[in-house]
């Protein structure tokens, strides 16, 4: 087994004394021995999470490994021999390592990714035959991700479904795969109508606009509420504009003095007019929050031409006043014409159907209603972001629709991770469609953990790692060969600052004159800076940082845990400063997002006016497992450049070479314009040292590169 020079703390808990803290150590929680489950290679292993907002979702995994200069198999393309790994994980959550985004539809009508779906979860299944099959609440039983070829099926509403190909799906002509195995197994077909409710409403932006109809509805129909409860026109009519009703019927928010919160906003502990205190999720405590953005007298103006945005959030403020929800019933009931006749504009241009408001007459009160169907109910919460109205589809038919129809399956050419739950109607709502349980459990084949998700929140820490590597470097056979870190996970991710692991492995190192290279796009190395100075003063010490790329947005999307480009270029001048040479891995170049002309500039200019004294073009490299969740980020965010990832890198890891020889020209031509030469393998060096002794067999040494 892979893991099997890994071995758990004997007294199951406690870290062992190493050097003394420069800063205050976390707050440490207690080991969870019985919290989380231990993957099978580690049974023993103590976990420990930490109070703090910078760990929060890490699981750590503490174990005594048995070794940790490992040799670095013969057939990888890498220029050394010898690598140490710490941490087993990356605390960095690069995107490289994302997927589980497909929305699943929950009991309560809400949408919530796969991935973050666990055992005992309400979703909601179906059960029946034909057309007595009906929606009924179910139990997530299990939870799990596997690996395999990814087809795409898309529908006439424009609905992508990425599965595998022995997935199946509910049909007009019964269950059907995607792309089956079997001969024997149906296969679905361009012209199937699935069953299901549709495609899911884009996820809501709580926009200025938004949050400017929100308060125009609360407030206005609060108001128009007052009428409807009194039902007495000659109280507070609305065409004498009553200023505590905010005189909605006229259209003037300078009148009744809406500005001042007379309709109950900024008022604490009151709710609307009824001075009923207010309760978590009140649409007046929202109000409240939103008036620090956008300002009431404003928002209380009919906008000339409403947004989207605007009419999503009326209708979400307008339901919090006078809106009623009955199973899938979403009703509108109101005293002022005008308020309804402005219900019933936002219902139309979200595309739902209402039925024609019943006339308002002294004083009485008139009804908006939307279709009372499953589609509409779902849609009109996921549009506006209502969360208090209850749903209930137990019971609810089960059928199929033209724009359910299929019109495209595709094979990506792709491997990616798919995730997968079983519930206890062996069914779920996956996108609006009726998905069926099939996939087997799949078991990461190194740890128990997958590639995904776990890579990104569970991280197995060598807390031994000084007292071993001091042990390996003494020992006889040792060669004194250079060591390679920061080659697999980085050696500076956020789990460093509170295992400081790092310094009592440089001392080491230091003390043993042995050399070794570091990779890192961890700023936090600047905390050894002296413990790198001694290292260097005795021995061969090189330094690369990686920086594919400065644009935020792209950072933001595929590398968010780690440091900004512009802070890893700001560490490279610091140890410029400090007298060490540092190479810039300029990694990685992802195809299609960062390899253009502009992109490839801007990023060696400010590499060049960071003091790097060399630049070294990687073009994005997909080893197994990284591939696949690559692929997957990229298919739910750029599915356009499908297709040219499809081209580049086929079935393997790197991109064709001529590609890869166009990105190092470009590179190369771009350092030259701003003075920067690359380096060739080994120039790059640290402060001069002093002459040593040879060692017996010193290996070649050559400038880092990465997988």
């Amino acid at each position: 087994m892979r893991w099997s020079n890994l071995s758990a703390f004997p007294d199951g808990g406690a870290l062992p004394d190493r050097a003394a803290p420069t800063a205050p150590p976390l707050p440490l929680a207690p080991p969870l021995p019985m919290a989380l489950p231990l993957p099978l290679a580690l049974p023993d292993a103590a976990v420990r999470t930490f109070d703090t907002p910078g760990f929060a979702g890490l699981t750590f995994y503490e174990i005594q490994a048995k070794s940790l200069i490992n040799r670095v198999p013969g057939a990888s393309r890498v220029p050394f021999e010898w690598t140490v790994n710490p941490y087993r994980g990356c605390s960095h959550a690069c995107a490289y390592c994302l997927s589980g985004d497909t929305p699943i539809l929950m009991a309560d009508g809400t949408p919530r990714r796969l991935a973050d779906l666990r055992p005992g979860d309400a979703v909601l299944g179906t059960m029946g035959a034909g057309s007595t099959r009906r929606y009924v609440p179910t139990t997530v039983l299990d939870h799990w991700s596997t690996t395999k070829a990814a087809f795409r099926v898309t529908l006439a509403d424009g609905t992508r479904l990425v599965s595998s190909g022995d997935h199946r799906f509910l049909t007009d002509r019964g269950w059907r795969h995607v792309s089956p195995a079997e001969a024997h197994q149906p296969a679905l077909a361009v012209g199937d109508l699935m069953f299901g409710v549709g495609h899911f409403a884009e996820p809501l932006k709580e926009s200025p606009d938004y949050q400017a109809g929100f308060l125009c509805g609360l407030v206005r129909g609060d108001a128009s509420r007052g009428d409807a409860s009194r039902g007495d026109a000659s109280r507070g009519d609305a065409s004498r504009g009553d200023a505590s009703r905010g005189d909605a019927s006229r259209g003037d928010a300078s009148r009744g003095d809406a500005s001042r919160g007379d309709a109950g906003l900024g008022q604490t502990g009151r709710s609307g007019t009824d001075g009923v205190p207010a309760r978590e999720g009140d649409p007046w405590i929202r109000a409240d929050g939103y008036r620090d953005d956008v300002p009431l007298h404003e928002a209380l103006r009919w906008p000339e031409l409403p947004t989207t945005g605007w009419f999503r959030g009326f209708l979400a403020g307008a339901f919090g006043a006078v809106g009623r929800a009955d199973r899938l019933a979403i009703s509108f009931t109101s005293g002022d014409r005008l308020f309804l006749s402005r219900v019933t504009d936002a219902l139309t241009h979200l595309g739902l159907p209402s039925r024609t408001p019943v006339r308002v007459r002294g004083g009485g009160t008139g009804t908006v209603e939307i279709d009372r169907d499953l589609w509409s109910a779902l849609r009109f919460r996921h549009l506006t972001g209502v969360d208090d109205a209850p749903l209930d589809a137990s019971g609810v038919g089960v059928r199929a629709g033209r724009q359910l129809a299929v019109v495209d399956i595709e094979d990506l050419g792709l491997t990616l991770p798919l995730f997968d739950i079983s519930t206890g109607t062996g069914d779920f709502i996956a996108d609006g469609v009726v998905s069926h349980n099939c996939f087997a459990r799949h078991t990461h084949s190194y740890l128990d953990l997958d590639t995904g998700h776990d890579f990104d929140s569970k991280i197995v820490v060598k807390v031994n790692a000084g007292e071993l590597i001091r042990h390996e470097l003494a020992a006889p056979k040792w060669s004194g060969a250079s060591i390679a870190m920061g080659t697999n996970v980085d050696v500076y991710q956020r789990a460093e600052g509170r295992y400081r692991l790092m310094p009592e492995i440089l001392a080491a190192l230091r003390d043993h004159a042995n050399p070794f290279s570091i990779l890192t796009k961890g700023t936090l190395i600047l905390r050894d800076l002296d413990l790198l100075t001694q290292a260097a003063e005795v021995t061969r010490v090189d330094l690369s940082f990686s920086v594919g790329f400065l644009d935020d947005q792209v950072w933001r999307a595929v590398e968010a845990g780690t440091p900004s480009p512009r802070r890893r270029l700001d560490a490279v001048r610091r140890l410029t400063d400090a007298g060490f040479a540092i190479g810039v891995l300029m990694a990685p170049i992802l195809p299609g997002l960062t390899d253009t002309d502009e992109s490839i500039d801007e990023t060696v200019a400010a590499i060049a006016a960071a003091g790097a004294t060399s630049v070294t073009p990687l073009p994005l490299h997909l080893r197994p497992g990284a591939r696949e969740w690559y692929a997957a980020w990229l298919t739910s965010t750029r599915p356009d450049l499908a297709p040219r990832y499809r081209d580049l890198y086929g079935n393997g890891s790197y991109p064709p070479q001529a590609y890869q020889r166009e990105i190092t020209a470009r590179v190369r031509m771009a350092a030259r314009r701003h003075g920067l030469h690359r380096a060739e393998p080994g120039e790059a060096r640290a402060i001069p040292p002093v002459p040593l002794p040879p060692v017996p067999k010193l290996a070649a040494h050559r400038q880092l590169t990465l997988l």
